[in-house]
């Protein structure tokens, strides 16, 4: 078996990261006050993340032109308590999130109006609004709430998967 550990883990400066803090900011629309943060780059299994306090907080996601996009992991949702490009799900699908299963638009209940296709989106409990996992939108935020089937988020992170369990200390 792999050992699964960050690999070529560097400091950051803040200076060195504006760039990606100002998009992230832009994408959900908060400030995150990364200049307040020991900063830290690092790959895991062929993702980019950037920890903040020794936690990964954000990470890149490459879309289908090629380019890079950076967004919130789980634990960095948790942190900065987002409020954008969400998509929420009832009881049912939890279980089947949780095993990384993609999310299906018949267990989507609510999503924000400004979801595009193929945009990093994060997913929801409807009850407690807890983040469950992080994927890539197949259908707008209208689009979701009508359709009554197919895949509505492909899912990339989850609660329970490597990059959630990962140790970074």
């Amino acid at each position: 078996m792999a050992d699964k550990r960050l690999r070529r883990r560097t400091p950051l400066r803040f200076k060195q990261i504006r760039e990606i803090s100002d998009q992230v900011e832009g994408l959900v629309g908060r400030p995150l006050n990364l200049s307040e943060c020991f900063l830290e780059e690092a790959h895991f299994e062929g993702v980019d993340l950037i920890l903040t306090d020794r936690t990964p907080c954000l990470m890149c996601l490459q879309n289908r032109d090629g380019g890079n996009v950076w967004f919130p992991t789980l634990r960095g949702l948790l942190k900065w308590s987002l409020e954008r490009h969400y998509v929420e799900v009832d009881h049912g699908a939890i279980p089947f999130l949780m095993n990384g299963a993609n999310c299906m638009a018949a267990g989507i209940q609510n999503s924000d109006p400004d979801i595009e296709s193929d945009m990093p989106v994060w997913i929801r409990d409807e009850v407690h609004g807890r983040p469950l996992a992080v994927g890539w939108s197949l259908m707008t935020g209208e689009e979701m709430l009508q359709a009554g089937k197919g895949k509505g988020v492909r899912t990339i992170h989850w609660v329970g998967d490597d990059l959630w369990n990962l140790d970074s200390s």
